[in-house]
């Protein structure tokens, strides 16, 4: 592991959202690239450069997306044991029910978990995890066994697995690959604990009656209160313990620190329309600068916070992160509201609506080259141009794709301003029925 101090937060930024989706390889290893706890590295600590290792495990901070996790590892003389990266997990006295989304949201936060698969053995509940790289893996098994979830219950017992490698066929509730989105749901039908006994009916947890769209799965809801902070996990309040407060599997982000001059719930819908289907925004009406978006599942949700959160848009470095609210109300009649609050579910203009769609397979970070497709053939690259300059990009390259007039590529100033070009000129209309697309692009020209 290493740190790297970039010259500026933007830069650091620019690097994580165009190293995440794809990340690089040094000597056919995967480099993965998360944002550290610390401000400025300071190297002229002798004694920190002695103990590199052991000064790494005692103040490790990561941060995945918005969520911090703290974890306090004792130094055992800087040498990781070996180990895979896949990790064994039971868990004990299970009171309140575990899903995949919930262990998603706890172990994440050591680093890049690639897959899980859940599963009851010997009259146990167990699964399987896998990071991206064995020294997450230590690191979470080091900070996690024997903690519990929930305050005396659900209790974590990890070791490693022999396994080192997860197959996932079928992303669902029992299992998931999040570096395939495409994966089919499976045979069986999604399963909600929909009727929970008397004992789940404690002053811990809350399950509040699900009043979202149908055909919408409930998720799970955990009491948060007010607190809309980093989770953390500590160890000298209640030792052994750790509490989480929020909802894991939700699929309402809560995006701030945006431009209330701005911003609108059409550009947000399109904005955090490319990476899943936006079904309703809300932007509050007392505070413009925070808006609630309510995306089709917890998997589009977790992605749009994957390549939104840290994003500049109009100006402001846009935080996005899951919401405790688990669904988005509509005004009542009479309710004054001015039009913050849009649904969206039944937009055409949603991208992965087709189960079989290609959009699928293009989902890319935010970037300041733009892919254009649906072009009219009497539209030529003056036109567009021009259609691009008269909404304040800077348009640095252009080039049609030689097999197919309908599609190009145009590269402009900077990703921010890619992002307010997106916004205002997807769909745009040509005349007779012609609407352009427009995509974030892995090419540059």
């Amino acid at each position: 592991q290493a740190f790297l101090e970039m010259a500026s937060v933007d830069a650091a930024v620019s690097m994580v959202n165009y190293y995440t989706p794809a990340p690089p390889h040094l000597h056919n290893q995967p480099v993965y690239i998360q944002y550290s706890n610390y401000k400025e590295l300071r190297t002229d600590n002798q004694h920190n450069q002695a103990r590199p290792q052991a000064a790494l495990q005692g103040a490790n901070a990561v941060q995945h997306g918005n969520l911090g996790i703290t974890n306090a590892l004792a130094a055992e003389g800087g040498v990781l044991p070996s180990h895979g990266s896949v990790l064994r997990i039971v868990v004990e006295n299970v009171f309140y029910p575990i899903t995949l989304d919930i262990l998603y949201q706890i172990f994440s936060k050591f680093g890049f978990v690639l897959k899980i698969v859940m599963f009851h053995k010997n009259n146990q509940f167990q699964a399987l995890l896998q990071y991206a790289d064995a020294t997450n893996a230590y690191y979470a098994k080091m900070s996690l066994d024997g903690h519990s979830i929930y305050s005396g219950c659900c209790t974590l017992r990890i070791d490693f697995s022999k396994l080192t490698n997860l197959t996932v066929k079928y992303n669902n509730d029992k299992s998931r690959d999040f570096t395939r989105i495409d994966l089919p749901f499976g045979d069986g039908q999604r399963t909600v604990e929909t009727s929970l006994s008397t004992p789940f009916a404690t002053q811990n947890t809350v399950f509040p009656p699900y009043t979202g769209p149908p055909g919408f799965a409930p998720p799970l809801g955990f009491h948060q209160g007010t607190a809309l902070g980093p989770l953390t996990v500590t160890t000298s309040a209640a030792p052994g313990h750790m509490t989480i407060p929020g909802i894991p599997g939700n699929s309402v982000l809560l995006v701030s620190n945006l431009n209330p001059e701005a911003i609108t719930p059409y550009g947000l819908f399109i904005l955090f329309g490319v990476y899943g289907d936006v079904h309703r925004v809300k932007i509050m009406f007392k505070k413009r600068g925070i808006a609630l978006v309510q995306m089709a599942d917890a998997t589009q949700a977790q992605l749009a916070i994957n390549y939104l959160n840290g994003q500049r848009l109009y100006g402001r470095v846009m935080h996005a992160t899951l919401s405790k609210y688990q669904t988005i109300q509509l005004p009542r009649e009479g309710q004054e509201d001015k039009g913050l609050t849009k649904d969206y579910s039944n937009s055409p203009l949603h991208r992965f609506k087709n189960p079989c769609s290609k959009n699928f397979q293009n989902i890319f970070p935010p970037s300041a080259t733009l892919h254009l497709s649906n072009i009219p053939p009497s539209v030529t690259v003056d036109d567009l141009k021009n259609l691009f300059t008269s909404k304040g990009s800077t348009v640095k390259g252009f080039k049609f794709f030689q097999k197919d007039c309908k599609m190009a590529l145009i590269q402009l100033g900077s990703v921010e301003e890619a992002v307010h070009a997106l916004i205002e000129l997807h769909n745009h209309d040509f005349g007779e029925n012609q609407h352009l697309r427009v995509s974030f692009s892995k090419s540059s020209i």
